[in-house]
């Protein structure tokens, strides 16, 4: 069971509404040139409602609904050169113009004609500032074609070579070069007539994927509806982004004065050339429930299952009161399934389960919430695959999935822990699912070098002592972030399961088990950087010569180690390795910072200093500098409040 991710016509968003908008909009003066905008983010259903509109002008005998997509046509040829014998080709075609209107079709093609030699000449641009090819222009394309072909034999078959050139000085026997303005009048009136002998009172055309195109075919699109196609009786429709089409033209006019501001421009240049802009709205919470519990359950029954059907009348109903859930609550999506509800009860705990992060996680996105659906049931069906489908539950999948989604570092944490836990447990989040403050936390023990295979546990001869009471910073962490104990309070709770069938299953991301096993030869080089400064100090040329990868594991198992310390009033054991190896392998500073952002408000103020030669990106010195603001308003640490202001001030005068 896996989910279309493509443009439909099957409306589970409620956006035909939208679409019968539009429609109405357009029809309701036809002799009017119209530009409609439909926008939203990707994923947002843009394509979709194209297809709802296209759709309803299906029995629409005196309109002709035609649709060009702009991405697919970028990089062949020009693109105003692209819309404009795109929408005649189209034109042609489906009012069997060839045969009913064979003088009209010529008079516009041979127009069309004099933009391609343009095009052929080398870089004549259809603007008001260029004009059209002069004869002796085209003169020098007809010398170019025959020079090139030379010897027809040796390039292609000569029959068709004349062809080219006679169609080229076909055009030297029209009248003289005319200047765009004539030009395009006279493109328009022979379009005109091209409407009228295929008796068409609107033709609508649809242009989708325009933000997917780079800058210049997207500008290009744009220019040809404006100057070629936009006349009465015609109306666009665009699907962009409209974010990313403001780009384009920031991008087409960068050399715009800083009193015009180019951001102003390209809203204005926008808003010009769309009338009427319809934005798609994101989902809201319960807009999200509905549709993930359709998603779900067409795909399980099937879209002409009988009880679907009804299930998506009572979601229709539901959405025209999208703030209120009562409409599409248990009760009714029990009433609507009827019997059929028993086949699809897994599918309904798992929306209830997953729509509350999902929502706000994807920001009402649909793309974005089918495409996580998608990865879930794919994993799910790969742990089937691989023969361990029974240790895999799907809620517990879902749960992991959100974290890793929306939360990755809390993910990166139960990966690691339930990797190295003997039982496949993270047993912190116990802790965190019950609701409580941390207690005692143990110290992580030192790592051992297993064989390849094996796995790395603490010897019993050097296990660590466990502490009194000590501040566990993982948890604390864990405790202050609202988004992570929404999480904790999604069911099931996660923190007597065994996780490492769904390590297994999610290790397309990050290979957590095969770390712990594979950490080999580097639990020596872990336990050296737990040693003092000097002991550290000469492992710089050791450290360089780490992969990348190799190096990313070994800060793993020290951050760990060093945050397992609980006593942050100095530095604790590891710091001077975690700093050393930072400065051989600098990828690893953004990795840094967020060990340091971990760490209590109750820190000694080592944690200010010591980091100009270790943190020399300018992403990650702004970062520092966020710490350091924050360190300096800590209320119940005056020291250091004091060392974090001091070291502002210094950065400020250096």
């Amino acid at each position: 069971m896996l989910l279309a991710d493509n443009e439909t016509t099957f409306d589970l968003l409620n956006n035909d509404a939208i679409a019968k908008t539009i429609v109405g909009l357009i029809t309701e003066d036809p002799e009017r040139a119209v530009t409609v905008g439909v926008h939203g983010d990707w994923g947002a259903g843009k394509s979709s409602v194209l297809e709802m509109i296209e759709a309803s002008f299906a029995d629409h005998d005196e309109t002709l609904c035609i649709k060009f997509n702009a991405w697919r046509f970028q990089g062949l040829e020009d693109a105003k050169i692209a819309l404009i014998e795109g929408v005649v080709t189209q034109l042609i075609e489906k009012r069997s113009l060839t045969t009913k209107a064979a003088d009209a079709v010529k008079d516009v093609v041979k127009r069309i004609d004099w933009l391609k030699v343009a095009r052929m000449g080398g870089g004549l641009a259809f603007t008001a500032m260029s004009g059209l090819p002069s004869p002796d222009h085209v003169g020098a394309v007809v010398g170019m074609v025959k020079g090139f072909f030379a010897d027809p034999a040796k390039y292609a078959d000569k029959e068709q070579i004349n062809k080219v050139i006679e169609g080229a000085e076909g055009l030297l026997k029209e009248k003289e070069s005319r200047r765009v303005p004539q030009e395009v009048e006279e493109f328009r009136k022979a379009f005109d007539e091209l409407l009228n002998r295929a008796g068409l009172k609107q033709l609508v055309v649809l242009i989708d994927d325009l933000d997917r195109c780079l800058p210049e075919p997207a500008i290009e699109t744009l220019e040809a509806m404006r100057l070629f196609v936009m006349m009465d009786r015609t109306a666009f429709v665009i699907a962009a982004d409209e974010a990313m089409i403001e780009y384009s033209v920031r991008k087409h006019f960068p050399d715009l004065p800083d009193t015009t501001g180019p951001r102003d421009y390209a809203r204005n240049y926008l808003e010009k050339l769309i009338q009427i802009p319809f934005r798609i709205p994101a989902l809201g919470g319960v807009e999200t429930h509905i549709y993930v519990t359709l998603l779900l359950v067409g795909a399980r029954l099937g879209d002409e299952d009988a009880q679907f059907k009804a299930l998506v009348a009572v979601a229709r109903e539901a959405l025209k009161r999208p703030w209120d859930p009562t409409g599409f609550d248990g009760a009714a999506v029990q009433a609507a399934l009827g019997a059929r509800a028993k086949d699809v009860a897994d599918d309904l705990v798992l929306t209830e389960q997953i729509v509350p992060l999902l929502a706000s996680g994807t920001s009402g996105n649909p793309r974005q919430i089918k495409r996580f659906l998608n990865s879930l049931l794919l994993r799910e069906r790969t742990a089937d695959a691989r023969g361990f489908g029974a240790a895999v539950k799907l809620p517990v999948l879902a749960k992991l999935m959100l974290a890793e989604r929306f939360i990755p570092t809390l993910f990166d944490e139960i990966g690691l822990a339930s990797a190295n836990d003997p039982d496949g447990r993270c047993k912190d989040l116990a802790v965190l699912e019950e609701g409580s403050k941390p207690e005692t936390a143990r110290a992580p023990a030192p790592l051992v070098a297993g064989g390849e295979g094996k796995k790395v546990v603490p010897p019993k001869a050097v296990a660590a002592p466990e502490p009194a009471t000590v501040e566990n910073p993982v948890l604390t962490q864990w405790q202050a972030s609202d988004v992570i104990k929404a999480w904790a309070k999604l069911q099931p709770p996660l923190s007597n399961v065994d996780l490492r069938p769904y390590l297994f299953v999610t290790k397309d991301r990050k290979d957590y088990l095969a770390a712990a096993s594979a950490l080999g030869p580097l639990a020596a080089v872990v336990e050296r950087l737990m040693g003092r400064r000097m002991a550290v100090s000469g492992m710089d040329a050791e450290l360089r010569a780490l992969a990348k990868p190799e190096a990313s594991l070994v800060f793993d198992y020290v951050r760990r180690r060093i945050l397992g310390a609980g006593d942050f009033s100095r530095p604790p054991a590891g710091i001077d390795g975690a700093t050393i190896l930072v400065r051989t392998q600098p990828h690893l500073q953004s990795a840094l910072l967020d060990m340091l952002g971990t760490l209590p408000a109750s820190s000694g103020p080592w944690i200010v200093a010591g980091w100009s030669e270790v943190i020399t990106e300018d992403a990650e010195r702004r970062r520092f500098q966020t710490l350091l603001e924050r360190w300096s308003k800590a209320t119940d640490n005056p020291a250091l409040a004091a060392s974090a202001t001091a070291a502002l001030r210094t950065r400020a005068k250096g």
